[in-house]
């Protein structure tokens, strides 16, 4: 399954934001045990970088980035990605790069706390609870299938 983190997501990990931390940081500890594909917009890497810099300096900004960078796939930003995302009638201009990036990036389902800025999104929405749940079906549904067969 290959999953894009939208940025709200990480930076709740990152940032220790309360509730969201715990199940955001759960999702990210089943990419980094290989149990999923997660997937980062390039976007999304430079402003964590651009904000972790003016918190916590340029060194620990950089090695948030090379770390993120060795659990995750990135999502290219290029020429259709933007293009794609200028004709997508997203409300906001930065959730439609992500969804684009997404999309050109064979994501299966989108992340996010900000489900109001992915409405247009053909792709399934969830945010980091919603996905734990759906995980966990998917989970149950495998081990049914494997002790009838």
């Amino acid at each position: 399954m290959k999953i894009l983190f939208d940025t709200n997501i990480v930076l709740d990990v990152m940032l220790g934001r309360e509730p969201f931390a715990e199940p955001a940081s759960q999702l990210m500890s089943l990419v980094e045990s290989g149990k999923m594909v997660g997937l980062l917009c390039a976007t999304t890497i430079t402003t964590i970088h651009y904000l972790s810099t003016k918190m916590i300096g340029s060194k620990k900004a950089q090695n948030k980035i090379k770390t993120l960078m060795m659990l995750f796939e990135i999502a290219a930003v290029n020429r259709s990605v933007i293009e794609d995302a200028l004709i997508a009638q997203f409300i906001d201009f930065e959730d439609a790069v992500i969804y684009q990036a997404a999309c050109h990036a064979g994501a299966e389902i989108i992340v996010t706390r900000d489900p109001k800025g992915f409405k247009r999104s053909k792709l399934p929405i969830y945010n980091a609870n919603e996905m734990l749940k759906m995980l966990q079906i998917i989970e149950k549904e495998k081990d049914l299938q494997n002790k009838t067969q």
